[in-house]
C-alpha cells in the first residue's frame, strides 16, 4: 500500500554519476556465478565476495558457502577469494590443502600486493593507511612477514617507529576518503620527507569518483541517502563526506531502511550508492521516495565509467 505523500515531503530525487557497481565488484561477483555455472554448488567463497547483504544472499541462493576458516572446506573443492584479497599465509594455505582456487581480488588491490612484494625484497619498510581489521588491509599487510605500520589517522603518524627511514615507502587502503587519506599522507610526507610514495594514488578510480560526485550531488540537495551496507567501507565514505559537507546524510541496505522523518522538510532527495551496492536497490529506493511524494529523478552529469577488467583463465566463455 502506497504511503501518503507529506507535506513538506520531497518533491525531487537528484542521482549521483557514476554510483554503484565498480569494474572490480563486477568481475568478483561474475568469478563466482561462472564458477557456479562451470563446475556446480557448492562453490566456497572466503570471506564476503563484496560488502553487500543483497548480492551475498543472493550468491547464497545459488549455491555459494562463505567462509572465514579455510579448514571449513573440504578437500577438492573450489575456492574463490574475495575482492578484497588475502594475505600470502592464507593463499599457501589453500595451496597445501588442495583447493581449486579462483581469485577474486581486484586488480587495484593486487597492483598494491605486488608493489609491497617487490619494495620488501628491495628492503623497504612501509606504513600503510587504512582501518584496522578491514580484510583489504589485512591481505596487504599479510603480503610481507613484517615491516608494515599500519595508521589510521593523523595522531597515529607520529607514534610508527620503523626500524629504519632510508627505505620507507606508503601505501593506502584503496576505498579510504581521497580527503582523509590525503591529510594523513601529508603528515606522513612531514615526519618521512624522503618516504617513497605509490607512483599512481593507492586509492580506485571507482572509490575518488563516487566521492568526486557526491561532493557535486552535496550542492543541490537537502538530504543525501547512500545505499551501501554497513561493512562497506567505500559507501560508509561516501555519507562521511556529505555529512562533512554540511548535508544530512544516511546509509540504507534496502529501500526499507529508509525512514519517512528522514525526508520531512527536505525537498530535494540526492542518491547514490557504494561500489559494492546493486542498481537494483536504487530502483528500490527511488520507488519509496516516490511513494513519499517526490515526483521528478534526475541523474546528475558525471564521469561515465569504461573500465572492465578480464576473468582468470578457466572462467572465459
Amino acid at each position: 500500500m502506497q504511503e501518503p505523500s507529506r507535506p513538506g515531503g520531497p518533491d525531487s530525487i537528484l542521482l549521483a554519476e557514476p554510483r554503484g557497481f565498480c569494474a572490480g565488484v563486477d568481475r568478483a561477483i561474475d568469478i563466482v556465478e561462472r564458477a557456479l555455472e562451470k563446475f556446480g554448488a557448492p562453490i566456497y567463497v572466503r570471506h564476503e565476495i563484496v560488502h553487500n547483504t543483497f548480492v551475498v544472499n543472493d550468491l547464497k541462493s545459488k549455491g555459494a558457502i562463505f567462509i572465514e576458516d579455510l579448514a571449513e572446506v573440504p578437500p577438492g573443492s573450489t575456492l574463490v577469494f574475495s575482492a578484497h584479497g588475502v594475505s600470502k599465509a592464507v593463499q599457501e594455505e589453500a595451496a597445501q590443502r588442495g583447493f581449486h582456487v579462483f581469485d577474486a581480488t581486484c586488480p587495484l588491490v593486487s597492483k598494491v600486493h605486488i608493489e609491497v612484494a617487490k619494495l620488501a625484497r628491495e628492503g623497504y619498510e612501509f606504513i600503510m593507511i587504512g582501518h584496522k581489521g578491514h580484510p583489504e588491509v589485512e591481505g596487504t599487510m599479510g603480503q610481507v612477514d613484517h615491516g608494515i605500520h599500519l595508521v589510521e589517522d593523523v595522531a597515529d603518524v607520529a607514534t610508527v617507529q620503523p626500524a629504519q627511514s632510508e627505505r620507507l615507502a606508503v601505501v593506502t587502503q584503496t576505498t579510504l576518503s581521497v580527503d582523509d587519506a590525503a591529510e594523513i599522507m601529508a603528515a606522513v610526507r612531514a615526519r618521512f620527507p624522503s618516504i617513497r610514495q605509490p607512483k599512481q594514488q593507492d586509492i580506485c578510480y571507482a572509490t575518488q569518483n563516487r566521492q568526486d560526485a557526491v561532493k557535486m550531488l552535496a550542492r543541490e540537495v537537502d538530504v543525501v541517502i547512500v545505499v551501501g551496507s554497513p561493512t562497506s567501507s567505500n559507501s560508509n565514505r561516501l555519507a562521511e563526506l556529505a555529512r562533512k559537507l554540511g548535508v544530512e546524510s544516511y546509509m540504507v541496505d534496502t529501500a526499507q531502511e529508509l525512514r519517512a522523518e528522514w525526508l520531512e522538510g527536505k525537498a530535494r532527495v540526492g542518491l547514490t550508492a557504494g561500489a559494492s551496492a546493486p542498481e537494483l536497490l536504487v530502483q528500490e529506493v527511488i520507488a519509496r521516495v516516490k511513494a513519499l511524494g517526490a515526483v521528478s529523478v534526475r541523474k546528475m552529469d558525471g564521469i561515465v565509467e569504461t573500465v572492465k577488467f578480464p576473468l582468470p583463465k578457466g572462467l572465459k566463455l
